[in-house]
């Protein structure tokens, strides 16, 4: 919960969470909420999001990390950064990272993602990070691409590990 009020300064801006959810910015018993679950995820689970970290000045950036794609046990890549720090290639070596533990700490054999048709940034994460599209259907009460990767389209050794820490 020390992580509260960074995470609230992301998550209150419009523009990153135009493609997020309902694309609306959180108020911060929102952000608690949502704070609260990623906690109990990782309790429950032992996967959840981090917390992306700018090394240089060691401030909160964004999240990044694994959960419940919506209604499945599939499990889906999910991740947000600060404006500030969008078009750097942050968000994408994250993402990464994130599928790097996903296949080689936690096993997976196929890790999927969503995203509104028209979020271009995040749909070219997706692919630079060796996702591929399948298909477009309904999750989150939205009409979104999916994307997917197996463990067998992996790419051993991709990401770095130290880009992420547990969002605590």
């Amino acid at each position: 919960m020390a992580d509260l009020n960074d995470l609230l300064a992301i998550r209150s801006d419009p523009e990153v969470m135009r493609f997020i959810g309902a694309g609306q910015p959180h108020a911060k018993d929102q952000v608690r909420d949502a704070l609260e679950h990623i906690l109990s995820v990782w309790k429950q689970h032992g996967f959840g999001r981090w917390a992306i970290i700018h090394k240089p000045d060691k401030k909160l950036i964004g999240w990044c990390g694994l959960a419940f794609l919506d209604k499945t046990e599939e499990i889906e890549i999910g991740y947000g950064i600060a404006k500030e720090y969008w078009g750097r290639g942050l968000t994408t070596e994250a993402a990464a990272a994130t599928i790097r533990y996903g296949f080689e700490e936690l096993k997976l054999s196929r890790i999927v993602a969503v995203a509104m048709p028209e979020n271009i940034a995040s749909r070219r994460i997706m692919e630079k990070i060796g996702m591929r599209y399948e298909k477009t259907g309904h999750w989150y009460e939205e009409e979104l691409v999916y994307y997917v990767i197996s463990q067998d389209e992996y790419e051993p050794g991709a990401g770095l590990y130290d880009v992420i820490k547990h969002l605590m």
